[in-house]
């Protein structure tokens, strides 16, 4: 699974969706962050945190919520769990859905997990922008990022330079938009704040690629401004040849198609309530 590693970072690709996972190493603590998808997979990520720990503390990062991402959490039953406090308070209804989500993924596929499927428990929650976690000398610093879904975060860990992003700024994904697409863009906007002030080196998104080039995060982060932006003018206009197009090129169009199609139903019903509201 492991696709870069250096002395801090090991990123790990699962065979599903090419999701991201990683272990983060730093002298006081060790951070493993949204472990998925397939039971070895899981167990191999498990493994390599338990080898490097060395005494240290053990933390475990939700990006968010989506089932995919949270569904290792009890392979780490002695971790610290930070996510954002929108995770950590969602309705008993909404937590039974995202566990039932996972359970039928795994009757699909007859997948058997040795872990019992339950969400997590968060230990520390953040709510607002630029608020720091410190641990010894390492510091993390979160963002949140609605807009893909209600509970996203944009995690950075100090000195290191490390921009854990969730579902945001994949190289191989346009925007996946569940929620708000006015969120989703102004979570996109928060790169230009993140980059300035702080001395990043690494963005591990949720899906593809990491890099470590500023340049391609923010051609990342322009090529979703054009998708949303192309997306709320076509919609406007009534132009579904030219919604259609706007993935002609994505990678996996029979899967992908999906999500597209669900943007524009959430866009234009955005549309649909301002010019109301109007």
């Amino acid at each position: 699974m492991i696709i870069w590693r250096n002395n801090f970072v090991t990123v790990f690709q699962s065979s599903l969706y090419m999701t991201l996972s990683a272990v983060i190493e730093t002298e006081d603590m060790v951070m493993v962050v949204d472990p998925t998808w397939l039971p070895h997979e899981v167990e191999e990520i498990r493994q390599h945190a338990a080898a490097v720990r060395r005494g240290r503390p053990l933390y475990l990062l939700f990006t968010h919520s989506d089932y995919d991402h949270i569904l290792g959490y009890t392979a780490f039953p002695d971790a610290m769990v930070i996510a954002s406090k929108a995770f950590a308070i969602k309705s008993e209804e909404d937590k039974e859905d995202i566990i039932e989500q996972i359970k039928t993924f795994d009757d699909e596929y007859y997948i058997i997990r040795d872990n019992e499927l339950i969400y997590p428990q968060v230990d520390i929650q953040t709510e607002f922008d630029g608020e720091l976690l410190q641990v010894g000398d390492t510091r993390i610093v979160f963002y949140q990022a609605p807009g893909h879904n209600r509970d996203g975060i944009f995690s950075i860990v100090e000195p290191l330079g490390i921009l854990i992003a969730g579902d945001y700024f994949s190289d191989i994904e346009f925007p996946y938009i569940y929620v708000s697409s006015d969120q989703y863009v102004e979570s996109l906007h928060k790169l230009d704040y993140i980059l300035d002030k702080h001395q990043i080196r690494l963005l591990i998104p949720g899906h593809g690629s990491i890099s470590e080039d500023h340049n391609e995060m923010k051609r990342r982060k322009r090529e979703s401004l054009d998708y949303i932006d192309a997306m709320r003018l076509h919609i406007r206009r009534d132009e579904q040849t030219a919604i259609d197009n706007l993935i002609v090129h994505c990678p996996f169009p029979r899967n992908m198609s999906k999500f597209h199609s669900n943007n524009q139903q959430l866009m234009k019903k955005e549309q649909n309530s301002k010019e109301t509201k109007l």
